[in-house]
């Protein structure tokens, strides 16, 4: 399997099977000397970690990170990095893998069983193997990392809709991310979504949703007008996490409904010669280049294909079937796609810091 490795200057490489014994991460292109701890990994995982409340699947996981290599103790003992590859590995304990003995021979729609067949001619059928967001875990531990070469950016992720059912964005109290089970910023929406999630989760079904990643402190400059665009590839890091359907920057598909003058994002004269835009319909990047304004995107995540509903399958000779998937799983797979939507923000500007320095000094 080829392609398994993001980034340019800040690359890593992700390893790992659903139901293996484990999966981690690579990370290579650090800079030395950034302090780095197991225990500044672990709020990061534990805020994915599955098993936390009745919204998320029961898989119990302690997604505990351990640092194999990439570290040493400095002349102060501190544990920092030597810029070397930092291996990240998460021990997989609590796997079932007989709860999918039935689907070994189906494929589940929605799933990436039959393509993975259709490339490969064999596939994990456990959980799905490399195609579980399991190995989202070790995107978040890798962009733990990738935080401590941006430390002046503040990144916020947080889900703005549930099952068709929006935040009121005038009411976003980024406080109240931590008081509920949905990361959510609103908490008239986050007891709605209780009885909605409890309802999939009671029918056999789920739900989709969309996630809302804001990055402040970005400077302008960072990306590249052409093939490097910012934005491109914060689309492209978005793209590649499990369940996500669309991304949109900035005003998005929003943008295709205003008129130029509204889209515009005029700008005055700020104090410090630098401009004072009046919106931000572009996310804070124009022509593929951060402009010093937050940069922001939404990421939407379909409902979860693995359902107790039966839907129409056939069976890997070609013969219909009907499949219902047993086992645990989120009943909307974007909450816990939160963090990870955070993580893979945080590598790709991580990565663009490092680029605009290479090139500019």
């Amino acid at each position: 399997m080829s392609v398994n490795t993001f980034g340019r200057v800040l690359r890593f490489t992700t390893w790992g099977e659903s139901h293996g014994p484990g999966l981690g991460a690579i990370v290579d292109g650090c800079p030395p000397g950034l302090k780095l701890r197991e225990a500044d990994i672990q709020p990061y995982m534990d805020a994915r970690k599955p098993g936390q409340s009745r919204f998320t699947t029961q898989r119990k996981e302690a997604d505990a990170v351990k640092i194999l290599s990439g570290v040493f103790d400095n002349a102060q003992g501190e544990q920092v990095t030597t810029g070397t590859p930092i291996h990240l590995m998460i021990e997989n304990t609590d796997q079932r893998s007989k709860d999918y003995t039935q689907i070994a021979q189906s494929y589940r729609p929605g799933h990436a069983d039959y393509a993975y067949d259709a490339k490969y001619g064999i596939r994990d059928y456990r959980g799905g193997g490399r195609s579980s967001a399991r190995e989202t875990a070790a995107r978040v531990a890798a962009g733990a990392v990738a935080r401590l070469i941006i430390p002046k950016v503040k990144i916020t992720a947080y889900v703005c809709e549930l099952g068709g059912d929006r935040i009121d964005h005038d009411a976003i109290n980024l406080e109240e991310i931590g008081n509920n089970p949905f990361f959510c910023p609103d908490s008239w929406a986050a007891k709605r979504w209780e009885k909605l999630v409890d309802k999939a989760r009671k029918d056999g079904s789920s739900l989709g949703a969309v996630v809302e990643c804001v990055a402040e402190g970005v400077p302008a400059g960072w990306g590249a007008p052409v093939y490097g665009k910012l934005d491109a590839d914060i689309a492209s890091a978005m793209m590649s996490i499990n369940a996500t359907k669309g991304v949109e920057i900035g005003a998005g598909f929003g943008a295709a409904r205003l008129t130029g003058e509204q889209n515009a994002d005029a700008m005055s004269p700020g104090e410090d010669g630098k401009p004072v835009f009046a919106s931000n319909n572009a996310g804070g990047t124009a022509g593929g280049i951060s402009t010093g304004q937050p940069v922001v995107c939404r990421v939407a995540f379909k409902p979860t294909s693995s359902i107790l509903k039966e839907v129409d399958s056939i069976t890997s000779d070609g013969e219909a079937t009907k499949v219902r998937t047993k086992g645990r799983h989120d009943p909307c797979v974007g909450i816990r796609g939160t963090p990870v939507v955070e993580a893979m923000m945080a590598l790709v500007l991580a990565d663009h810091k490092m680029l605009h320095r290479a090139q500019m000094g």
